[in-house]
């Protein structure tokens, strides 16, 4: 089916309604990451980050899954729940940090420090899953390590940012870290986080560990540019759950912008920025209205993974959901 078919022109008005009505049909569960467009936010099951949709896609009853987010997430709910049917409305939606790593370049890399550890960020593909020790996501990646012996080796990927974050919360010198990045995060740099923070004394900082700035924001923090209590490191079910308790007049945020509407949602009162206003995943904003309506009702993409690659990864990603807490909101 070409592009021109499934745009976001010829979605009929009564969408919601025909999503709704195929989802029940298909006995079918619509998951949908913080960062999707709102339109997809507001009409899926369930909402969060990758944690709290991964505890989902492990336990719900429905027959399919619709992920609504990037090709590793859906791939995941397919490690958690391989019997059932997983589609994602667009396969072609991908990711740069996930793409910085494969299951080659990892296993050349486990040859260099036999005996250690591998933790590996979600955000990779279900071949760099099998081949990992312990998963983690960013809200639970301090949490992870701290599970590993201290003596013990860790090979952490493919995220640099995350894994410096992780390194310095917990004092782990024998910790080696990816130079992978997300090109969305790693654009949100220092110089801007510290011009927004000028601009906004008194407003509070909600950063994600993927983000270029995170060292610089902690940095600012010590140096006491920004008070400690006003900066917040956060994965963003973290972010959702701070948005909640805040009683500031305004928060900057530093992450993907799809970010803003849940944290809207949550608390109406404060005014949400981001800090660039530019960061825009285009892989997830892929994923469409339209895009939706048409895979509820042709039941396509559907997400494949090989058995023996889906059995190993699953060990990883089942470590990863017994450490942390669940990060998704029920809609």
């Amino acid at each position: 089916m070409s592009d021109t078919a499934v745009n976001v022109e010829v979605l009929p008005s009564d969408w919601q309604d025909q999503v709704r009505s195929l989802a029940r049909e298909r006995d079918a569960v619509i998951l949908a990451h913080n960062y999707q467009v709102p339109e997809v936010q507001d009409i899926a099951h369930h909402v969060g980050d990758s944690l709290g949709l991964s505890r989902v896609a492990a336990e719900v009853d429905a027959s399919t899954i619709v992920f609504c987010g990037v090709h590793f997430m859906a791939e995941s709910a397919k490690i958690l729940a391989y019997d059932k049917t997983v589609l994602i409305p667009d396969a072609a939606a991908g990711c740069s940090l996930a793409e910085t790593i494969n299951a080659d370049q990892l296993r050349a890399w486990k040859a260099e420090h036999p005996g250690a550890v591998v933790v590996s960020y979600v955000n990779t593909t279900a071949e760099v899953k099998a081949e990992t020790d312990i998963c983690c996501t960013s809200s639970n990646a301090v949490e992870v390590v701290e599970s590993i012996p201290r003596d013990t080796e860790i090979l952490f990927c493919p995220d640099q940012f995350l894994g410096a974050h992780v390194q310095r919360l917990t004092g782990r010198d024998n910790m080696h870290i990816w130079l992978g990045e997300c090109h969305v995060h790693a654009g949100i740099n220092g110089a801007e986080l510290k011009a927004q923070v000028a601009a906004e004394p008194e407003a509070e900082l909600f950063i994600h560990p993927e983000c270029g700035c995170a060292t610089s924001a902690l940095y600012l923090v010590s140096a006491g540019v920004v008070p400690a209590d006003r900066t917040k490191v956060l994965s963003t079910g973290g972010m959702v759950d701070a948005a909640r308790e805040t009683t500031a007049e305004k928060v900057l945020v530093a992450t993907e912008t799809g970010m803003l509407h849940q944290l809207h949602k949550v608390n109406p009162t404060t005014e949400f920025v981001p800090v660039n206003r530019a960061a825009v995943c285009k892989y997830m904003k892929m994923i469409t209205p339209a895009k939706l309506l048409r895979s509820l009702r042709d039941g396509t993409d559907e997400v494949f993974v090989d058995r023996d690659i889906a059995d190993r990864a699953r060990r990883s990603v089942e470590r990863m959901i017994a450490i942390g807490t669940p990060s998704a909101t029920a809609e």
